[in-house]
């Protein structure tokens, strides 16, 4: 497994001397809850920092746990400073923060646009790898309306490597050329080759969307009828790393009701260590309280793979994935709902579209000038999950930290 943090021995001697130094902000972390969280991102507000260390915002600190141990963090776009922590079940551990030059960092989270993969904007961390359709997409008439999931089983940043291999220019024209010669079998194995579709190793895209919800996409409901969101019209990348990475999606308008102008907005972000993106969702021009969903598609293969539980907060699906005779696994696929109103449920199509037969939803109330804020995300189960229980329990868990946030304060 890479490390995360590379600490020299003068960087560990620094750290040991700062975290008694009087000239140090400490943050204090509780949990409420009766079970260890360990590895959650914090968020404290970075200004306070700078300025009760009388330090310009652009200085070096670096951030010590309570043995001493230096740990990674990164300030991001909307002015917080976030790091890793954990803490026993009911405990309170402190972390302290000084001005000084960190150790080097991996970047573990991390995204781009691929413009010359008809506008996806891909993403990853060390457990899960997503992408979101674009407009060039959308173009070609394309439906696919939903988040796409990718699997991997290494910590290791592997989606830039993928659409390299998959889009190299040179091997798509030997595999046509040997096509223009009757060479089939030697193209078609080329093609193998070069593709993300296969597993070289450490994950793939097997994972089908369609004209569906996919792997936990939101949408408006008005008279329980889903209005699907196409691909997204413009983006924005918010923060791209070593921990954090962030991305803002706008998308053309929608008509719902007697509203024709309606815009969603999705701020999406995913952090180290976790399977899951925080989501926030906003929709500008409606003018009424509407029921709003996170939802995952069904197919035919696992037809009853799935769990749901409003008041335990999650949705759950055992997806067989694309070739389900084939050694792909399971891909997990799950979304978490803070808002404890959620209500949950299995809505099928009127006629399956291809091999999707409907969705399992969270359903909440999108009031005007509100948010929308959920968790969708996904595991695989050659990579840490090796059970339909395994994710759930994982979902469950997910659940109640959020619905009981780490208690934090700064002095």
């Amino acid at each position: 497994m890479n490390k995360i943090v590379l600490l020299t021995a003068t960087a560990l001697g620094a750290c040991l001397w700062g975290c008694g130094n009087p000239q140090t902000v400490t943050v204090t972390v509780t949990n409420p809850l009766d079970a260890e969280r360990t590895g959650e991102m914090i968020e404290v507000p970075a200004a306070q920092v700078f300025q009760s260390l009388n330090l310009p915002d652009t200085a070096h600190i670096i951030v010590c746990n309570a043995q001493a141990q230096e740990i990674p963090y990164q300030l991001t776009h909307d002015g917080k400073l976030i790091f890793p922590v954990s803490v026993s079940a009911k405990g309170t551990e402190a972390y302290t923060i000084r001005q000084g030059t960190p150790a080097e960092t991996d970047t573990v989270a991390y995204g781009r646009h691929y413009p010359e993969r008809l506008d996806d904007i891909a993403w990853e961390n060390d457990r899960a790898a997503y992408r979101a359709y674009g407009p060039a997409l959308q173009q070609k008439g394309e439906q696919a309306y939903g988040y796409d999931v990718f699997t991997k089983n290494t910590d290791r940043l592997v989606v830039e490597d993928r659409y390299a291999m998959e889009l190299d220019t040179a091997a798509w024209a030997k595999i046509n050329a040997l096509r223009k010669a009757g060479k089939k079998q030697e193209a078609d194995e080329l093609v193998r080759q070069i593709s993300y579709h296969v597993d070289h190793g450490n994950g793939m895209d097997c994972y089908a969307v369609g004209p569906t919800l996919g792997g936990g996409t939101s949408a408006l409901m008005p008279d329980s009828a889903i209005v699907y969101p196409y691909c997204y019209k413009e983006y924005e990348i918010l923060d791209n790393g070593p921990l954090r990475f962030t991305v803002k999606l706008t998308f053309n308008p929608l008509v719902i009701g007697n509203d024709s102008d309606v815009v969603e907005t999705r701020i999406i972000r995913l952090d180290k260590g976790s399977q899951l993106n925080q989501t926030t969702v906003t929709y500008a021009n409606l003018s009424q309280p509407t029921p709003v969903a996170g939802g995952i598609v069904l197919h035919a293969a696992n037809a009853e793979g799935y769990a749901h539980n409003a008041q335990e907060g999650y949705i759950a699906y055992a997806d067989p994935t694309t070739e389900p005779q084939s050694d792909n696994g399971i891909v997990y696929v799950g979304a978490v709902f803070p808002d404890t109103a959620v209500q949950t449920k299995v809505q099928l199509f009127d006629k399956p579209a291809g091999d999707a037969l409907g969705h399992v939803l969270g359903i909440c109330t999108y009031r005007p000038g509100d948010t929308f804020t959920y968790y969708w995300g996904s595991g695989w189960s050659k990579y840490g999950f090796d059970t339909d229980e395994s994710w759930t329990d994982y979902l469950k868990a997910y659940a109640k930290q959020v619905r009981h946030p780490l208690q934090v304060t700064v002095k």
